[in-house]
């Protein structure tokens, strides 16, 4: 870093008049980077392709029985530490000089600090530690209360960067990921700026995020298997995803490489529980149609869909109904939470960067897992060769959050 500008700096920095009302498609991908209970990028798609999963049960807190979950190492992952190794994974992989003072960030997480919260609960009532939050408890002492707000992680890579531009913290539950996408799309395309660092992390394995998940009967008592016609609930999982997005015209300006561009999205809510998703698919039926005539696109033409594929029973019935009634003539899908688990509020940001690695690879990414399909879908079951454009990614959220991703080949 050379240090930060004065405020004269940043107020001459400003886009122009000239430079606002960019059309859609004029944001594009300039770097991504994951971290998954597979590994970093190149190690979770190597891993994905070859159908493997990390999800695996472990017994980790006292009073809660095992479950199938998918962990980065043998004990949860701090969400600060698994930020910073994805920011530093997305940093190293930009091969030209970025000017990261007035980068934007827009950074979400469905649970954020919630472990620290909990655990430093327990260190003050005095309860008995637990062995896997000793490395959390140990920092309560002197760990301020502000760094554990819902917007930590989002300032967190703030000042990594130096960073004097907008910082944005959304939370939508399993939805944070592509909402934090989309809220970066439109701070390029109004001119707000001309550069983000987006997406978004989650490190779940709590007691509370474990047996809230068990109270609702979502958790699954073995593997996640995604439309399969045994399914049982989910996994969860941690996970972080980051992508650099930039105007077309500051990436051509620094001549980086892109690889990919943001074709468009669509956000609707269903206004009908505060967890279940409404049976009715209108108000999810219509978060596809926003993304797909924002993006000028025609059903046909989408190759490929990253879909939510929880593995729990009623959002994949409603998911594979939505995909039926919208994409009648057939369009290849899977999931990937049967491999890497389902991270929550990171899962969208994690399959908008499949995507992309699918448009780059021209290889669609395998539903690990299934082995009974339950519905009639086009899902892919084992990685498939196959020519790779336009893609869309969905996720859904607690509280009826619907949002779709379009992304497309440069």
């Amino acid at each position: 870093m050379n240090g930060l500008p004065d405020l004269d700096l940043l107020e001459q920095s400003q886009p122009s008049d000239q430079s606002r009302d960019r059309s859609s498609g004029d944001v594009v991908v300039t770097g991504m980077a994951i971290r998954s209970a597979l590994g970093d990028l190149d190690t979770t798609w190597t891993r994905l392709l070859a159908g493997e999963t990390a999800v695996r049960s472990r017994f980790l807190f006292d009073n809660i029985p095992a479950r199938p979950i998918a962990m980065i190492a043998e004990q949860p992952i701090e969400v600060t530490d698994l930020l910073d190794l994805t920011l530093a994974d997305l940093l190293t992989d930009q091969r030209k000089s970025v000017d990261w003072w007035d980068c934007a960030v827009s950074i979400g997480s469905s649970r954020s600090m919630q472990r620290s919260w909990e655990a430093w609960h327990r260190w003050q009532i005095g309860e008995t530690r637990s062995g896997s939050l000793d490395a959390v408890e140990n920092r309560l002492p002197h760990l301020p209360w502000l760094e554990t707000l819902p917007h930590a992680p989002a300032l967190r890579v703030a000042r990594r960067i130096e960073s004097r531009g907008a910082v944005f913290a959304p939370m939508a539950a399993c939805a944070t990921g592509l909402w934090s996408i989309a809220r970066a799309v439109v701070a390029i395309e109004s001119g707000e700026c001309d550069r983000v660092i987006a997406g978004s992390v989650e490190a779940p394995i709590s007691p509370l995020t474990i047996a809230t998940f068990d109270r609702m009967g979502a958790l699954s008592q073995a593997a996640c298997r995604p439309f399969d016609r045994s399914r049982s609930g989910l996994a969860l999982g941690e996970g972080a995803a980051l992508l650099l997005l930039e105007s077309r015209q500051a990436a051509t300006q620094r001549q980086a490489k892109i690889l990919g561009r943001i074709a468009s999205a669509g956000m609707t809510a269903d206004a009908h529980h505060i967890s279940a998703p409404d049976p009715n698919i209108t108000a999810a039926c219509a978060a596809v149609r926003q993304c797909l005539t924002r993006g000028h696109w025609r059903a046909e033409s989408v190759d490929y869909i990253h879909l939510h594929g929880t593995g729990t029973q009623l959002n994949d019935r409603r998911e594979a109904e939505l995909v039926q009634t919208l994409f009648p003539q057939g369009v290849a899908v899977s999931s990937s939470k049967g491999a890497t688990g389902h991270t929550i509020g990171a899962s969208g940001a994690i399959g908008a960067v499949l995507c992309l690695k699918a448009i780059a690879t021209q290889v669609i990414p395998p539903c690990v897992g299934t082995q009974d399909l339950e519905f009639e879908l086009d899902l892919v079951r084992s990685a498939r060769s196959s020519p790779v454009k336009r893609t869309l990614c969905f996720s859904f959220g607690f509280g009826g959050q619907n949002v779709v991703l379009a992304l497309e080949k440069e």
